[in-house]
């Protein structure tokens, strides 16, 4: 049997009005995958932010290698060979890739200055390592999402860590390069390097490793070895139920009464003529690789960006969408894919958050009306399951998936008729999918006409009662629901015609 690495035993952390933690214990073994699997919310990344030195528990004690440790901030954690791969990016957008892949432990030449030169030969060096071909002077900020997740994670390896704790690493990058990582994870394992995997990708999971953990609301469930786990066991142990109707879907026999019409939609360099239509009350669902266009084509629809050529009529009526306000007035609601940096105000509150596009409903003689916006708020709380002490909670202090959910129920309330939803389960737990699933055909039922960005084939395939395929910036194929499938999508998606 492998050494032991990492013991947490009886682990308790508090915030104000909520137990995060519920003397939690976990162990992780030398050349060991442990996943650690959850609802959001259930405590999972809290638990290693008080292993990477971010929080500091109030009951509980940290074993390495058998000795007890106090983490009080990142540099010890560093110093017990502790790297975090945090599922939200934390790199220095206007800082180099070697820069960042160095911050904090720069190298010096021997006047005691940072010698830079050398820092960018290592870094390039990790580079090749890891099939990246660019250039380790490169800012950040020009780098894909994706790109900039490979840097975190070579940023973790560059500094030989034992442990290495990696948070939904697998969020934002291709197929490709997920293979490359497992490949990555596997010479780890052989030197004895323990990895704490956590994500709410099942197969992942089974794919990739030894013992699962299970976590709901800052507690302990249990601990499984992954070959004698199934998929229904662990959903039962995270959520505390069976999970029915998993995909709820009632699909639409609508029409072919187009509440939208896009005619050859076009951006220089991005977008090629683009045309399809979108029928009331269906889920259009929008598949395809990553830069194939998709979240672009979303921004012009929704005037964030804009195109040079092309119609975009609403109800027959032909609209141009200067601004996100003009999408707005034209019933358009948009869920961006990065809810941090493109759709939440991270400081603010629960209500703030959910209300702030219909703040002027509330307003009375001058003066906002709290009781009328405050049972709003909690109704969208209620129906989304959002958990939160209460609505005044800073949204910077719920777990990601909350966070989505309130993002979601901002653009609900605007009470929309087209929905474009961008990665809407991106990062969510099983149980919160479930809920959004519900509400996305509770909404199609009720007339609203919805589409849907994702990067889940099975999303996809359930949710969608059509496919437009895209790739390289066009539209190769919009599929109806008979005659889809995964292979007809992902031949599309590659480029077939």
């Amino acid at each position: 049997m492998s050494e032991t690495l990492l013991e947490m035993n009886k682990i308790t952390k508090r915030f104000p009005g909520v137990y995060a933690l519920q003397s939690v214990d976990f162990e992780l073994r030398a050349g060991e995958v442990h996943a650690l699997l959850g609802e959001n919310g259930a405590g999972k990344s809290t638990l290693m932010k008080v292993l990477g030195g971010i929080h500091t528990p109030d009951e509980g004690k940290i074993h390495i290698n058998g000795n007890e440790v106090s983490i009080l901030d990142v540099k010890d954690a560093q110093q017990h060979g502790i790297s975090i791969i945090h599922q939200e990016i934390v790199l220095v957008p206007y800082l180099s890739i070697a820069e960042n892949i160095y911050l904090g432990r720069e190298i010096l030449n021997k006047a005691g200055l940072i010698d830079l030169d050398k820092m960018v030969e290592n870094s390039q060096e990790f580079l090749r390592d890891f099939k990246l071909e660019i250039d380790a002077r490169t800012h950040i900020k020009k780098l894909t999402v994706a790109q900039q997740q490979m840097i975190e994670i070579i940023k973790a390896v560059s500094f030989e860590s034992k442990i290495i704790v990696m948070d939904e690493p697998t969020s934002s990058l291709t197929d490709r390069e997920v293979d490359f990582l497992f490949k990555t994870i596997e010479n780890l394992k052989k030197k004895g390097v323990g990895i704490v995997y956590i994500s709410h990708r099942m197969n992942e999971l089974f794919e990739i490793s030894d013992m699962i953990t299970v976590m709901r609301d800052g507690s302990y469930i249990g601990t499984v070895k992954t070959k004698e786990a199934t998929n229904d066991q662990l959903i039962s142990m995270m959520v505390g139920r069976e999970l029915t109707n998993y995909y709820d879907r009632s699909y639409s026999s609508s029409t072919d009464d187009a509440v939208m019409e896009v005619i050859n939609l076009s951006k220089k360099g991005i977008l090629h003529d683009i045309n399809f239509k979108l029928r009331k009350g269906e889920i259009l669902g929008f598949s395809g690789l990553v830069g194939a266009g998709r979240s672009e084509l979303m921004k012009c629809l929704f005037g964030i960006d804009t195109f040079e050529r092309g119609e975009v009529s609403v109800n027959g009526v032909k609209i141009v969408i200067k601004n996100p306000s003009h999408a707005i007035k034209n019933n358009i609601a948009y869920v961006p894919e990065n809810r941090k940096e493109e759709g939440l105000f991270l400081s603010k509150p629960v209500n703030y958050n959910i209300t702030i596009k219909i703040l002027h409903q509330f307003i009375k003689f001058f003066r906002v009306d709290n009781y009328y916006e405050d049972n709003e708020v909690r109704n969208y709380i209620e129906e989304l399951s959002i958990r939160t002490p209460s609505p005044y909670q800073v949204v910077r202090n719920l777990s990601g998936g909350n966070q989505q959910k309130v993002l979601i129920s901002r653009w609900l309330a605007t009470k929309p008729k087209i929905l474009i939803l961008d990665e809407p389960t991106r990062g969510v737990d099983v149980g919160a999918k479930a809920e959004i699933y519900s509400i996305m055909n509770r909404l199609s039922k009720e007339g609203v006409s919805i589409i849907m960005i994702s990067s889940e084939l099975p999303e996809i395939m359930n949710m969608s009662d059509r496919v437009a395929v895209m790739y390289k910036g066009k539209i190769q194929k919009i599929l109806d629901r008979e005659s889809y499938s995964q292979e007809k999508i992902m031949y599309y998606a590659t480029g077939g015609i």
